[in-house]
């Protein structure tokens, strides 16, 4: 494993605030409508999903008290996922205020992850799936900020979705490691893995239909059209989904092996510097 400079050090920035404006363009994305969708779909899971994260590690916390480092690593981690939560619920209520039906996709939504999967999986799939969807939100972290993915879009999307994907990488070992102490088994793990890529992309291509079929005119081979176009100009199922199935199946793999704790931190120091010279006045 490559050694990342001080790889425990993970900050809550609760202070932020991502403000979107009433008047906010319902197409942000500089690649047209189905990108912009398609990132819209993603952003309507991260409430739920960030609490069924954080409730899953949360779990297995007594199981740390002779850790007391990555303790603190699990403490960081439920502050900075619980901001995460709360600034997409912001997003969420703007799509509803620009006349966005997601009620009904959130109810089953809300229905899948708590009366399904968390109710009826033992708690240690739970973690096993929260470990795999860490190591894909920060893949799709560092390839937000390393391929510029977000550089033409609407600089208030940007600013968030930089903000939250380089947390992503800040604390991706997190849940691993808590897996890896309480339950170190290969054979869940990549359980966990298949159960998580499925109930994410599904979901998400779920999400990303239920805004597509609301713009008017476009019906299903309008959506379609849009979905292709989008996979075309970003392509993130092949960049994303398989390049973390090939690097998760590895029995060796530990996130810290992408040594790119530097690009997260490089981007956090321009919300990091002014707290600490605050700090030291």
């Amino acid at each position: 494993m490559v050694a990342s400079p001080d790889p425990g050090r993970i900050l809550p920035r609760l202070q932020l605030k991502f403000p979107f404006d009433p008047d906010y363009p319902r197409v942000w994305h500089e690649n047209g409508l189905g990108s912009t969708h398609l990132w819209n779909g993603l952003n309507m899971l991260f409430p739920e999903g960030e609490r069924f994260l954080v409730r899953s590690v949360n779990h297995y916390l007594p199981r740390l008290d002779d850790t007391p480092d990555l303790r603190v690593q699990v403490k960081a981690f439920f502050a900075q996922e619980g901001k995460h939560a709360h600034e997409h619920q912001d997003y969420i209520e703007l799509l509803k205020s620009q006349g966005y039906d997601v009620s009904g996709f959130m109810r089953v939504f809300h229905h899948i992850v708590w009366n399904v999967i968390h109710r009826h999986f033992p708690p240690v799939v739970c973690l096993a799936i929260t470990a795999a969807l860490e190591h894909y939100t920060a893949m799709m972290g560092a390839d937000t900020l390393t391929l510029g993915v977000f550089a033409g879009s609407h600089p208030n999307m940007r600013a968030l979705i930089e903000w939250h994907a380089a947390e992503e990488i800040e604390h991706k070992a997190v849940a691993f490691d808590v897996l890896r102490k309480v339950a170190p088994g290969y054979g869940l793990r990549v359980l966990g893995m298949f159960i998580g890529i499925v109930a994410l992309f599904g979901f998400w291509f779920a999400a990303t239909v239920t805004l597509l079929r609301q713009e008017p005119g476009l019906g299903w081979l309008g959506t379609l059209r849009e979905l292709r176009r989008a996979h075309r100009k970003d392509p993130v199922l092949k960049r994303v989904l398989w390049r973390g199935v090939k690097e998760y199946l590895r029995p060796s793999f530990h996130p810290l092996d992408d040594d790119n704790l530097h690009v997260a931190r490089a981007h956090l120091a321009m919300y990091d510097a002014p707290r600490v010279k605050a700090e030291a006045a």
